[in-house]
């Protein structure tokens, strides 16, 4: 994922409860051995999510519609932002490595 708008997956008839993103938020922060100050979810226009320096996970809350992979992914990659500021080689592989092992399906 790139902070570059995403395509939007076709989305769920149904959406999860905002208990459950913030669960999986946890359960992958945990996975991960971060731990984000706080996690707020919101309607964003651009992007799927932001991580700031200090710590504040933001999601778009569209994600409550979105299929659980392109959840993970998106909770992956801005989690991995606490450790990780850049976009870079081993950035992107770190997401593929965590979505592809732990992820939904795996």
């Amino acid at each position: 994922m790139t902070d570059e708008t995403p395509p939007l997956p076709v989305a769920l008839e149904e959406t999860v409860p905002v208990e459950l993103l913030k669960a999986e938020v946890h359960a992958w922060a945990a996975r991960i051995g971060v731990a984000p100050k706080s996690v707020h979810i919101r309607p964003m226009t651009r992007k799927w999510g932001s991580c700031s320096s200090n710590g504040r996970l933001t999601l778009d809350s569209g994600l409550l519609a979105q299929p659980a992979q392109v959840r993970a992914e998106v909770i992956v990659h801005e989690l991995l932002h606490l450790k990780l500021p850049n976009h870079g080689k081993l950035f992107r592989g770190l997401v593929r490595a965590y979505v592809t092992q732990y992820g939904p399906g795996a």
